[in-house]
């Protein structure tokens, strides 16, 4: 007699392993290192995967036990594959995995760490000096070189942009971030020439999405401030609209809590007390009870009151006065007042 499981055909734990994503079977594998290893492994990761991988955590409400063993062994099978490939190439992974594991399933593990090994646009950068990079780009077209910087970690793309020339600084940070798409015969072309050059190769099969302004903030972040200052000074002469989007990108209102106490005590004394109530409407607790903790008792129980009255605010409200407070630090900051912490390393200090 049927049941009720064979009239609904449920899938198997090996045809619902086959289904999930790859950001699914990272998160699974995740959760099944443990707390300290898995942050260890995030901490390698770019942020926007990060956030995938952590969404896809939040996601699993449970995992059956055979599911995530069915991931684990084909991460295992990977591992392997990829061991083998190293050695001796894709010919002597197939015949070790084939002797190993049966013809069906080495194409099947094969077939996925092809996958795999592809690389993104410009990969081989990664592994590149930067000083190498800014030799052969320096005499590049403007846009080339924004090109290679935008698929650049930004690590390094801020190494070769505080190494150009003054006036070609600004050109090429413009057009950083005003990129949009660029076709793959165009980055087949820069890469055929930068790999004979470094010596390295990489493929693109589709169009790639990069530049715009969260990659000239990183870069900017990591630069050091003589260098961030004369970028920011040479988009405002282009385009002032842009400088104002990448200035309000670089330092955030939550930032807010990387002040030193007497940084955000300067804040405060130039802030109006209800701007100030309308930008705390809805922030996290932590950048609440830094503000709060550097004003004094009676002020602060003012505040309070005076958020509790606002009653509910429309979040236009509440971003333009965080943006105005964010202006204001931004403005004590180039006075020389107080000092917004940047990227490791990048601190300046004068004896």
């Amino acid at each position: 007699m049927r049941t009720v499981t064979d009239e609904l055909e449920l899938p198997d734990e090996a045809e619902i392993a086959g289904r999930l994503t790859g950001a699914q079977k990272a998160a699974i594998f995740l959760l099944q290192m443990g707390k300290e290893r898995s942050a260890k492994v995030l901490q390698t990761l770019k942020d926007t995967e990060v956030e995938e991988l952590l969404t896809e955590i939040a996601r699993l409400e449970g995992v059956d036990a055979s599911v995530a063993d069915d991931v684990l062994d084909e991460f295992r099978d990977l591992a392997a594959a990829r061991r083998y490939f190293t050695q001796g190439g894709m010919s002597f992974a197939a015949e070790i995995l084939e002797a190993s594991m049966g013809s069906g399933k080495a194409r099947d593990v094969l077939d996925r760490l092809s996958a795999s090994l592809v690389e993104l646009p410009f990969e081989f950068l990664r592994r590149a000096d930067p000083r190498q990079i800014l030799t052969y780009l320096q005499d590049e077209h403007p846009q080339t070189i924004s090109l290679v910087l935008a698929h650049m970690h930004a690590d390094s793309a801020a190494m070769v942009l505080g190494g150009l020339p003054e006036q070609l600084q600004s050109d090429v940070a413009h057009r950083v971030a005003t990129m949009d798409r660029t076709s793959p015969e165009v980055i087949t072309l820069v890469e055929e020439v930068l790999e004979r050059r470094l010596s390295s190769v990489i493929q693109s099969s589709d169009f790639s999405a990069a530049g715009g302004v969260q990659p000239l903030v990183e870069i900017l972040n990591r630069s050091d401030r003589a260098t961030e200052r004369l970028i920011l000074e040479g988009l405002e002469n282009r385009d002032m609209e842009l400088a104002e989007e990448v200035r309000s990108r670089m330092f955030v209102f939550e930032d807010i809590v990387t002040l030193d106490d007497r940084s955000v005590q300067m804040v405060l004394r130039e802030v109006d007390a209800k701007q100030l109530g309308v930008a705390l409407k809805g922030v996290r607790d932590d950048v609440r009870v830094k503000i709060m903790r550097n004003m004094s008792s009676r002020a602060s129980t003012n505040l309070s009151e005076e958020i509790e009255l606002l009653g509910p605010v429309r979040l236009k409200s509440v971003e333009e006065a965080q943006g105005d407070i964010v202006r204001v630090i931004r403005a004590l900051e180039e006075a020389g007042q107080i000092v917004i912490t940047r990227g490791a390393g990048n601190d300046e200090f004068v004896v």
